[in-house]
C-alpha cells in the first residue's frame, strides 16, 4: 500500500474499524483499467479519463451517481445509498495504492486488483468536503490490518486466501457439475428418440404371399384365425347345416329332379314333369340321344 499523502494521527478508534465500519457518501465517477498498481501519473490519467466521459453524460443529461462507502479493516464495499446492495467489494489485500488530489480537492482515488481478471483498476470519487479524510480513513484501515498481520505471523491472510481460491474452485467445479448434466440430459433424449418406432409401423414379421399379393393356402397347415384390430380373436364362423350347400355364388343349386311339385307354379311344374318322364324313356333306347331343351326342334 502506497499513501500519496503525509502522515497524519488516525481520526478513529482501532475498535472501529476492526469490529464495524465507517461509512462516508460520494459520487462514483466509475473506474478504468490502468497499467501500473501505483503511481501518481497513472491516477492522474485515469482522473481525467473518467471526468471526460462523465462531462459526456453530464451533457446527456445523465447525473453521477451517489455511493455509500463503507471503510473496515477487510477492504473498502460500494453500495446503492437506498438499496444497500453491494456494488463493489474491493478487499483491503487488493488495495495497491490511495491518493486524494491536491489540485482538485474534491476527488480522491485508490487502485484495486480485480479477483476475477486480475486487472488493476482505478477507482474516482467526488467528495465536496470529505475527500482527504476518506483517504486518510483508508490509510489507517490498511495500517491496523497490517500490524494484525504481523501479530498473526501471516496466518490471518494466508487464511483468507486460501478461503479465496477454495471458494473460486467451488463455482467452477458447479458450473462444470452443470454442464455435465445437461449433456447427460441431451444424451437420454437422443437414446429415447432412437428406441421409439416410427407411427404406424408394426413389428410383427410379414407374411409372405404370392404373385397375386395373396397368402397361399397350404392344406397341411391348420387355419390359426388372426386377432382383430382391437386384439380380440374374431367370431367364429357360423356353420351351416350339412345337407344345405350353395354354389359359388352364394345361391343353392337348382335340381329339378329333388324339387317338390309346391315349389313351381302349375304351368311350369307340368313342363318339367313332361322333361322328366321323357328322360327316363330315353334312357331305355340304345344308340338314342335326347336333348332336354324343349325349344329344341328335334324333340
Amino acid at each position: 500500500f502506497n499513501r500519496a499523502i503525509s502522515h497524519k494521527s488516525w481520526m478513529h478508534t482501532p475498535e472501529a474499524l476492526a469490529k464495524h465500519y465507517i461509512p462516508y457518501n460520494a459520487k462514483f465517477l466509475g473506474n478504468t483499467e490502468v497499467e501500473a498498481p501505483k503511481g501518481t501519473e497513472v491516477v492522474k490519467d485515469a482522473v481525467r479519463k473518467l471526468k471526460f466521459q462523465r462531462h459526456i453524460k453530464k451533457s446527456e443529461g445523465q447525473k453521477i451517481p451517489k455511493v455509500e462507502l463503507q471503510i473496515s479493516i477487510y477492504g473498502v464495499k460500494i453500495l446503492d445509498p437506498k438499496t444497500k446492495d453491494v456494488q463493489h467489494n474491493c478487499q483491503l489485500h487488493r488495495i495497491s495504492f490511495c491518493a486524494d488530489d491536491k489540485t482538485d480537492k474534491r476527488i480522491f482515488t485508490f487502485i484495486c486488483k480485480d479477483s476475477e481478471s486480475n486487472k488493476h483498476l482505478c477507482y474516482v470519487f467526488d467528495s465536496e468536503k470529505c475527500a482527504e479524510e476518506i483517504t486518510l480513513t483508508i490509510g489507517q484501515a490498511f495500517d491496523l490490518a497490517y500490524k494484525k498481520f504481523l501479530e498473526s505471523g501471516g496466518k490471518d491472510v494466508e487464511t483468507r486466501k486460501q478461503i479465496g481460491s477454495l471458494q473460486k474452485r467451488i463455482q467452477e467445479l458447479e458450473t462444470e457439475n452443470s454442464e455435465l448434466k445437461k449433456q447427460l440430459q441431451d444424451l437420454e433424449e437422443q437414446l429415447m428418440i432412437a428406441h421409439v418406432p416410427p407411427a404406424g409401423s408394426i413389428s410383427m414379421k410379414p407374411q409372405s404371399t404370392d404373385v397375386f399379393d395373396m397368402v397361399p393356402f397350404s392344406p397341411v397347415s391348420p387355419l390359426v384365425p388372426t386377432l382383430a384390430s382391437n386384439g380380440c380373436p374374431p367370431p367364429p364362423p357360423t356353420t351351416l347345416p350339412p345337407d344345405i350347400r350353395k354354389d359359388l355364388f352364394g345361391a343353392e343349386p337348382f335340381d329339378p329332379f329333388t324339387c317338390g311339385a309346391a315349389d313351381f307354379p302349375p304351368d311350369i311344374q307340368s313342363k318339367l314333369d313332361e322333361m322328366q318322364e321323357g328322360f327316363k324313356m330315353g334312357l331305355t333306347l340304345e344308340g338314342t340321344v335326347f336333348s332336354l331343351d324343349p325349344l329344341d326342334s328335334r324333340c
